[in-house]
């Protein structure tokens, strides 16, 4: 392995034909190579040691690797008994109410899946960062923690799992969101590509923005307000108390991208320029009319407390919140959230869960801090 302490007489072609295997970590290892340093530490295209985590350089990566395992969960933990009563009854739900959450599960069912592939066959190999990765691993499990949800609440229910889990290839308002996102990753996966150049580091920003920001950060919020909205009204509240975990692992996820977002922007300065701002703006742009779409699409007459106009207005709100995330200008005019209490069931500490079905046998939701 090439260390970033290495004399600076080296051959820096020697250096450059070797950063594929210095950015996986599987590189041959350098047994002359000196520690590596803090400040040798790098998010992308760094030639240190990526197999060292120690000395840590971003610990709000390792702090939000922590936050994630005390958050640990599991869906089988939560009783479905309430939940298929109602599902089962005549009576229970009203059509409209059936239809968006099948289409919520249809969505979720196949994008934890879309989300945890990117990070394992994109995101991992190219962020160069040790303590970053070790976030990824924790997400990457959070991830399939998230679709085992989907495969526990279908077999719960007795749904047709063809039906919900090919969803989102026989829905188009939900395949538009898969392949507006699956698009900034299909080439970052070819063995091929490397960062390295302003062109291929834009790429991989891209590739963040995508699935941090618009995949988990704007595309999953109509459905944790459409799900939640039923729990607070007592209906399907087992569904609500995996979807409110789920949005706690979400929030983490969202915040850890956006700090490497804001971090690769801080050592890269040429890579935010004028020009690709305003290609990020307009990327949230699009991603938020495809989520208008898909709610008009869950919700064609929508139900009590909820409607595709209000949900609208939410991702209005969202999209311009992101932008102030990320630096930018908003993309809307300025708006209220019309779900307040949609910040109450991410922000707050609680000793129960959200809709008090149960006390929660262990303390890690409680010790959560979030920004």
């Amino acid at each position: 392995m090439i260390d970033a302490t290495t004399d600076s007489t080296t051959d820096s072609t020697t250096h450059d034909a070797s950063l594929a295997d210095l950015a996986t970590g599987l590189g041959e290892i350098d047994r002359h190579g000196g520690r590596v340093r803090v400040d040798d530490k790098a998010m992308i295209n760094c030639r240190a040691d990526v197999n060292q985590l120690l000395p840590l350089k971003y610990r709000w990566a390792w702090e939000k690797y922590l936050s994630g395992c005390n958050n640990h969960w599991m869906p089988t933990e939560v009783s479905m008994q309430a939940d298929l009563a109602i599902w089962r009854s005549r009576d229970g739900l009203t059509d409209d109410e059936r239809r968006a959450i099948k289409r919520n599960l249809g969505f979720f069912a196949a994008s934890e899946s879309l989300v945890a592939n990117n990070i394992v066959l994109a995101i991992y190999r190219h962020l160069t960062n040790p303590e970053c990765r070790q976030y990824l691993l924790r997400q990457a499990f959070e991830e399939a923690i998230h679709t085992h949800t989907f495969q526990y609440i279908c077999e719960s229910l007795g749904l047709d799992e063809g039906e919900l889990f090919n969803m989102y290839r026989e829905v188009p308002s939900i395949t538009a969101k898969a392949a507006w996102a699956l698009k900034y990753t299909q080439h970052l996966a070819d063995p091929g590509f490397s960062t390295g150049t302003p062109e291929t580091d834009q790429a991989f920003l891209r590739d963040l923005v995508a699935f941090y920001v618009v995949f988990e950060g704007m595309w999953f919020y109509t459905g944790f307000a459409q799900i939640l909205s039923l729990g607070r009204r007592n209906k399907m509240v087992g569904i609500a108390e995996q979807y409110q975990y789920i949005l706690r692992d979400e929030s983490i996820h969202l915040n850890f991208g956006i700090d490497v977002i804001n971090q690769i922007k801080v050592e890269n300065p040429h890579l935010w320029s004028a020009a690709f701002q305003e290609e990020v703006r307009q990327m949230l742009a699009e991603a938020c009319e495809l989520e208008v779409a898909y709610g008009r699409d869950t919700m064609p007459r929508g139900f009590l407390g909820l409607n595709a106009a209000l949900c609208e207005t939410y991702m209005h709100f969202i999209t311009n919140r992101r932008c102030a995330q990320l630096g930018l200008a908003p993309v809307f005019p300025e708006t209220d959230n019309p779900f307040p209490w949609m910040s109450e069931a991410i922000d707050l500490k609680k000793e129960k869960n959200f809709f008090e079905t149960r006390v929660i046998e262990y303390q890690n939701g409680g010790a959560l801090k979030w920004d």
